[in-house]
């Protein structure tokens, strides 16, 4: 760990005070919820571990949303936040940021919460929240500290994290998944985040992927979150289009799907009751998911990239299957015209600026969703962070941050609508602080363009999403930052390629 998000606080600063000591970089956003994003961004590109650090109550809870994300998404956060005393009776007595029960008001939103009772409790809290990230499933984690524990002395043993130890897929259920994928008429796969992991194996699922459907005559789908594993340029590869009806009719017509790293949830598949009818293996590092709303047939419960290594290998070994030739797909799915054409000139710009190894940050805004996730395809090393599930506003901006911060040397880019930025805006002033070459494209429909639309639809007259914005361009400069607004295209395209090489955060504004 070198690096930690957060604010001090009065509760909080003997922490403070040996990160200083210990040389640990610490970056102070301007809201909790801002560090929670950030740690987020952070964690996604890198694969370790994003630290926040709050002090007590409001502090607290502040980055209580951000955590519900990141437990949606699975990304690896630790939250340490000091907690009332220890001798603090239940009924309160008026102690300053006082909370009835801060630990358990985190734990409902994140894995686990962890309050301490000693001194020599505290490495056992913190090794027991980087255990969990180096096995099975990463989600964020909270560990309170009471207050007066952290200025007194005590015996203290460090404890190391459990030994990372990649589950082993079963030897027969890789068997039976080889010989179904090779027997299969109609296979498709599926990759999602659990696919998309930093580290050693990055990209690595990927191409294993592409590798076993050129052997079988599959397409490849991949979620929101396992944009970029695998080219989206291959003509095998459909993107991350699992919530178009086309692909999700496709899907449903397979006789053998695998799944790999996906909740296969309705936040994927824009649909809640959607049913698979071909047969199902399921390749994810999570028991649970075996029994989620799409029942596996075959089971491997495995570090994806050791399953998808034990699977091309049994696959290769036998040879390719005869399948007819596969045409690319783009242009061939009727939805994607209707939903992208409002932005359809302006992505094309972006993904003419962008180099490859761009890291992609969207917030939950119509640009994003309707018109990025689909007609910006993406290859290695590419990569997308996205809010999905629990489906968070103000995301983009401060994950870009953390992004940056955790990938300096690559291009981070951002992308939200006008009432997504508006609620961490002020995090321009902690890009601002750092010096950070952030471009920051905003689309400006007046207020909550989705939801305006679905109010339209239910026949409503709209109300309550109307809203006034500042003006950006002078907020941005006001900020200490650059800001541009932009009409056409080409002028975006001009605007983000200046951006790129800028030595401060420039907001770019698309007025729709």
């Amino acid at each position: 760990m070198d690096t930690v998000f957060g604010i001090p606080g009065t509760h909080n600063l003997a922490i403070y005070q040996e990160l200083d000591l210990a040389g640990i970089r610490c970056v102070t956003p301007r809201h909790e919820q801002g560090a929670g994003y950030a740690a987020d961004g952070y964690a996604r590109v890198t694969g370790r571990p994003g630290v926040i650090v709050t002090t007590t109550g409001p502090a607290a809870v502040n980055a209580a949303a951000a955590l519900g994300q990141a437990y949606s998404d699975s990304s690896p956060l630790l939250l340490i936040s000091p907690g009332v005393p220890t001798d603090h009776p239940r009924q309160g007595r008026g102690y300053l940021h006082e909370s009835k029960d801060q630990s358990g008001a985190i734990d409902a939103l994140c894995a686990w919460s962890h309050r301490v009772s000693s001194v020599r409790e505290i490495p056992a809290g913190v090794a027991r929240a980087f255990g969990q990230f180096a096995e099975g499933r990463p989600r964020p984690v909270h560990v309170e500290i009471p207050a007066d524990l952290l200025d007194r002395e005590g015996e203290a043993k460090l404890a190391p994290p459990y030994r990372l130890m990649p589950r082993t897929p079963d030897p027969e259920a890789l068997d039976e998944a080889a010989r179904l994928l090779r027997t299969a008429r109609r296979p498709g796969l599926v990759l999602g985040g659990g696919a998309q992991r930093p580290g050693a194996r990055e990209q690595s699922v990927g191409r294993l992927a592409m590798r076993i459907a050129e052997c079988v005559g599959a397409r490849v789908v991949t979620t929101v979150n396992g944009k970029g594993v695998v080219p989206e340029s291959h003509p095998l590869a459909l993107g991350a289009t699992l919530h178009l009806a086309g692909v999700r009719r496709w899907l449903a017509s397979c006789d053998v799907v695998l799944a790999v790293g996906t909740e296969l949830g309705p936040a994927d598949l824009w649909e809640d009751d959607y049913v698979l009818s071909g047969t199902l293996i399921r390749v994810d590092v999570d028991p649970g998911q075996m029994y989620g709303d799409h029942v596996a047939d075959v089971a491997v419960v495995s570090d994806a990239g050791l399953a998808m290594e034990g699977l091309h290998g049994r696959i290769e070994q036998a040879g390719a299957v005869p399948r007819p030739r596969q045409e690319p797909w783009r242009g061939h799915i009727p939805e994607m015209d209707e939903l992208t054409a409002r932005w359809a000139g302006h992505i094309a710009a972006l993904r003419r600026a962008l180099p490859q190894d761009t890291i992609l940050v969207g917030d939950n805004s119509m640009m994003v969703y309707h018109g990025a996730l689909v007609a910006l395809p993406m290859d290695p090393p590419g990569r997308f962070l996205f809010p999905t599930g629990y489906g968070t506003l103000g995301f983009a901006l401060p994950a870009g941050i953390g992004a940056k911060i955790g990938m300096p040397d690559r291009p981070v880019v951002v992308l939200a609508g006008d009432g997504a930025l508006q609620f961490s805006v002020q995090e321009l002033a902690t890009a601002v602080e750092l010096r950070l070459s952030l471009p920051i494209v905003v689309s400006a429909n007046g207020g909550f363009g989705e939801i305006r639309d679905e109010m339209k639809n239910r026949g409503m007259t709209p109300v309550a999403v109307d809203l006034h914005a500042p003006d950006f361009v002078a907020l941005a400069v006001a900020y200490g930052a650059r800001g541009r607004a932009v009409g056409s295209p080409d002028d975006l395209h001009e605007a983000l390629t200046e951006a790129l090489g800028a030595s401060v955060p420039t907001v770019i504004v698309i007025n729709e």
